[in-house]
């Protein structure tokens, strides 16, 4: 019963979603602009980089006080905090409140991150950082990430239990960004430096 309890609070915490309360507010469709999801990476791309950090913010925030709650509402529950890091990371991936239609997760899986292990999280926002400007892409350093904390809990910590279910968010975050690898296959993906240019362009153009 506490695991129900638990995740379905942060289920419902994951559901909140400041993308779409941002764009609701500036009468903006999310779903027709950008990369179509309300995540801190379209809010940025539609509403401009303050929305985005102000989401990706909220989206860490979020998760951080998921598991914070498992631990103070149940101290003594075995793998509480890995259970309602992930249930808020799929809250957000799959809003009730949105059709099921919210972001990617990966902003929540690092506030998840934090809250497990936060030398291991700055380590890894440093790394995508490096990755994410080395490589162009993002999704690199955001699969980087998703698949090193389950190994890192399975080997360095010892713990299979909490490395499995940590993997299901990382799985569905891996599904969420598997378009993102077609279109770099393909060639169509528009990288970090594409974006910034094309961003440039469009800002000289209106000045």
């Amino acid at each position: 019963m506490a695991y129900v309890l638990i995740c379905l609070i942060s289920y419902l915490l994951g559901c909140s979603n400041l993308a779409a309360y941002l764009a609701k507010w500036k009468h903006v469709d999310l779903k027709s602009r950008g990369s179509g999801n309300h995540g801190a990476s379209n809010a940025a791309i539609v509403l401009g980089w303050r929305a985005g950090v102000a989401t990706a913010l909220h989206d860490i925030g979020k998760a951080a006080l998921a598991v914070a709650l498992a631990r103070w509402l149940f101290p003594g529950l075995a793998y509480g905090p890995e259970a309602a890091g992930v249930a808020c990371v799929l809250g957000h991936v799959f809003p009730v409140f949105l059709k099921f239609q919210g972001g990617k997760g990966f902003a929540s899986y690092l506030g998840v991150t934090l809250m497990l292990n936060w030398k291991l999280a700055l380590v890894l926002m440093v790394a995508v950082g490096l990755i994410t400007l080395t490589a162009d892409y993002i999704v690199f350093g955001t699969l980087t990430t998703v698949c090193v904390v389950p190994v890192y809990q399975g080997i360095i910590n010892h713990s299979l239990m909490a490395a499995l279910i940590l993997a299901a968010a990382s799985a569905v975050i891996l599904w969420k960004h598997w378009e993102n690898l077609r279109k770099i296959a393909a060639g169509t993906e528009i990288g970090l430096r594409g974006t910034l240019s094309k961003k440039h362009r469009i800002e000289k153009e209106k000045a």
